[in-house]
């Protein structure tokens, strides 16, 4: 909150600084440069500037309106009412980072109940309160690491199908490390689903194996084997995941992940041209001490009543920051909220309701998209959750805008981030997407085929 000053305050102020009047500060900014004048446009009134607004907004394209199947990391979940209603209650719009727990109950225990939903959903024991989106969390995976062995490990290897995004932002992070290797992820290793030349890379030297689950194209693969790989050379595994998938799926933790990382916006959160969203980060136990960002724990207070405190803060770079592991200290707190609300009023029979429903959707839409003429089903022989890839023998960017044409958000061109996957298009299906959905996709496609 913001106090104004009384002019005793200032005049206070001003003598112990030895000036008479404010001005006197910008004495160093030259005299032209104090008051420039300011092409503004003429004042308008609320109503106008709203209705000017609402013009501005209303050119932009959304899934309102339009027919969605992008994925590639944001998806287009259905969100119920509950979670906005509750998140923009202004004890949470205002809420800061709790360093005072007296004051903060309410705050800390969203974010310790966020943290418990977490662990169950991956199998992992302990979660941070989250970073500021997947990308972030896979990049602190590799600092994590790197700290783990102490810098001695130089090699960090990421699999080719893990989310681009995230392979660039690991890379911008290491950037100053010129001792630092991150491979894996070339064209030659490649995205076979066996990942047999990608497991043959793991030495005595690899600190870090990141693997995506579901992978970027939306493939199931089971990586117990790469799994047991990195640990007999001693490696850490870290792994990326889609929430909604692993309601369905075997988590992460009891596959021997050893960091389970990924993005949260499925929990709640609308895609709001990419962000805020939250990146969500767990480990084993053993990594305890090593885990980035804010921890809350439960414990009582000196009566005996049930309290959440900021717990294991001696790690954290903001008390000492010559044993932190990382400078991230902030955390997306009201993102978090939303996402334990979703989490909260779905449950867990309707989350993995939503799930199946996903999983059901998107096997449908590639039966029918795959007996399409001039399409045809990529990666058929390995399992997918609610996103999938198929070859067009047109250029995607062509199909797109066919798309378009008709108010459909047709995919993601696989080809912009990947040579070898020129005219494949991917597709996600959520439960929002209806059978009449599906079928207006397949009767459009079939008429741009035959145009």
């Amino acid at each position: 909150m913001f106090t104004p000053h009384t002019q005793k305050d200032v005049e206070v102020m001003l003598t112990s600084l030895g000036i008479e009047k404010i001005e006197d500060l910008f004495s160093v900014i030259p005299e032209k440069f104090r008051y420039p004048a300011l092409n503004l446009p003429e004042q308008l009134t609320e109503m106008e500037a709203a209705a000017d607004l609402e013009s501005i907004a209303s050119a932009n394209g959304s899934t309102k309106e339009l027919l969605s199947f992008l994925g590639a990391g944001a998806y287009d979940h259905y969100i119920p009412a509950a979670v906005d209603n509750l998140l923009q209650r202004g004890e949470w719009y205002t809420a800061y980072t709790p360093y005072q727990p007296e004051v903060s109950q309410g705050t800390l225990q969203a974010i310790f109940e966020f943290q418990s939903l977490i662990c169950q959903l991956t199998g992992m024991a302990v979660c941070n309160a989250s970073h500021y989106d997947g990308a972030t969390a896979a990049a602190e995976a590799a600092i994590l690491a790197d700290s783990h062995f102490r810098g001695k490990r130089k090699k960090f290897l990421v699999s080719r199908a893990v989310n681009p995004q995230y392979r660039a932002v690991m890379r911008t992070y290491f950037r100053p490390h010129d001792d630092i290797q991150i491979l894996g992820d070339d064209q030659e290793t490649g995205i076979d689903a066996d990942m047999a030349k990608f497991i043959g890379l793991i030495d005595k030297d690899t600190a870090l194996v990141l693997v995506q689950y579901p992978d970027f194209f939306g493939r199931v693969i089971d990586y117990k084997a790469l799994i047991d790989a990195a640990h007999a050379h001693g490696a850490l595994v870290a792994v990326a995941t889609n929430p909604t998938a692993l309601a369905l799926l075997t988590p992460p933790g009891e596959l021997g992940a050893d960091i389970v990382i990924g993005e949260g916006q499925p929990l709640g959160m609308p895609l709001s041209y990419g962000g805020p969203y939250l990146g969500y980060f767990a480990v084993t136990e053993d990594l305890l001490r090593k885990i980035s960002g804010r921890l809350v724990g439960q414990t009582t207070d000196m009566d005996g009543n049930l309290a959440y405190v900021l717990t294991l803060t001696a790690r954290e770079q903001h008390i000492r920051r010559g044993k932190a592991t990382s400078n991230i200290c902030s955390n997306q707190g009201l993102m978090t909220l939303a996402a334990t609300i979703y989490m909260t009023v779905l449950g867990k029979e309707g989350f993995k309701e939503v799930a199946n429903l996903c999983y059901q959707k998107a096997h449908f839409a590639a039966d029918q998209l795959n007996q399409v003429d001039g399409y045809q089903l990529a990666f058929a022989d390995t399992p997918f959750f609610h996103e999938f890839v198929v070859k067009s023998e047109r250029p995607v960017a062509e199909v797109l805008e066919w798309l378009r044409e008709h108010d459909i958000l047709g995919g993601y061109d696989l080809g912009q981030d990947y040579p070898e996957l020129e005219n494949h298009l991917m597709l996600a299906v959520t439960e929002k997407i209806s059978r009449e959905d599906i079928e207006f996709l397949t009767a459009v496609l079939e008429e741009e085929y035959h145009d």
